[in-house]
C-alpha cells in the first residue's frame, strides 16, 4: 500500500507551521514533506518528527530569493557559490532530520540567456550538487515544473529530466514525478509512470486543474495507485496539494490508505 506524507507547506494552513506536524500525524499519515525548513532550526523540527512519530520525506535546497520571484539557482550563471552554500546548508538539515531526499529547483531561465547555455550551467550544478549529497549518502532530485503555473522555469517535462540524470553521470540523481505538473505538460501518466520508474524516488499527487484534493479532478489517482503498488514501491507520495477547505474536512480520499 502506498505511503502517503503530507505537504506541511499547503495541507493544515489553518494552524501555525510547527503544530501541522500534529495536526498530520492525528489525520493517519506517517510522513510529512514541506518545502523549506530553513525559518526554523532543524532541532526544532526533528523534535516536532519525534513527537509525532513521524518521518521526514523530502525537502527543498534554498532557491535563492524566494520573495523576490527567484525559484532555484542551478541554471543561473554567476549563483555557483551560492548554490553550493545552500546545499552543505540542506545537508546539515537532511542529516537532522534523518531525509534521504533532497529535492533541488532549477530556476527561471534568465532573460537573454540561451538554452543551450542554461543547460550547461544546470548540467554543471547539478553535477557538483549530486557529488556533496553523494559524500553524505543522500539523493538529490529533480522535478519538472509545468510551465502554466511557473513561467520560464528550465525543467518542464519527464523526458527532459530523464536526459538531463543520464547527461549527469551521477547515480545518486532521481526524478521527483509529480503528476499534477506531468499531466498539465505531457499528460499519460500510466505510462510515463511506468517507464519512468526505474529512475524516480519520489511522487507527488494534487487534482488537476485546481491543485486540490486528488479526488477533485480529471486525475484517477485509485487506478495510479494501483499501478505504483504493483511496481512495488517503497517510498513515499507527497500530498502536495491546496485543501478546498478545511484539510480534515478533504480527507475522505485518503481513509481507504490509512494505516493507524
Amino acid at each position: 500500500m502506498p505511503k502517503f506524507a503530507a505537504n506541511l507547506t499547503m495541507m493544515f494552513s489553518e494552524v501555525d507551521f510547527l503544530e501541522r506536524f500534529a495536526r498530520a500525524a492525528q489525520s493517519g499519515f506517517k510522513g510529512v514533506e514541506y518545502l523549506f525548513p530553513y525559518a526554523w532550526e532543524a532541532d526544532e523540527l526533528a523534535q516536532q518528527l519525534r513527537s509525532n512519530s513521524l518521518e521526514q520525506a523530502l525537502f527543498n535546497m534554498p532557491p535563492g530569493d524566494w520573495d523576490a520571484g527567484e525559484r532555484g539557482l542551478a541554471c543561473l550563471p554567476g549563483r555557483e557559490s551560492e548554490l553550493e552554500e545552500g546545499v552543505a546548508k540542506a545537508i546539515g538539515y537532511a542529516k537532522t532530520l534523518g531525509c534521504q531526499n533532497i529535492h533541488m529547483m532549477a530556476g527561471l531561465i534568465p532573460a537573454g540567456l540561451s538554452d543551450e547555455a542554461a543547460q550547461e550551467c544546470y548540467l554543471t550544478n547539478l553535477r557538483s550538487a549530486a557529488d556533496m549529497l553523494n559524500a553524505e549518502g543522500l539523493t538529490l532530485l529533480i522535478e519538472p515544473i509545468n510551465s502554466r503555473d511557473m513561467p520560464g522555469y528550465f525543467l518542464n517535462t519527464t523526458g527532459q529530466a530523464k536526459r538531463l540524470i543520464e547527461m549527469s553521470g551521477r547515480d545518486n540523481i532521481k526524478l521527483q514525478f509529480d503528476f499534477y505538473h506531468c499531466q498539465i505538460s505531457e499528460g499519460d501518466l500510466a505510462t510515463r509512470l511506468k517507464d519512468l520508474y526505474p529512475i524516480t524516488a519520489h511522487y507527488q499527487i494534487a487534482g488537476v486543474p485546481e491543485r486540490h484534493e486528488p479526488s477533485i479532478g480529471e486525475i484517477n489517482y485509485p487506478d495510479l495507485f494501483a499501478r505504483i503498488d504493483a511496481l512495488d514501491y517503497q517510498g513515499w507520495i507527497g500530498c502536495e496539494y491546496r485543501p478546498k477547505g478545511k484539510t480534515e474536512d478533504g480527507l475522505s480520499w485518503f481513509e481507504p490508505y490509512c494505516v493507524r
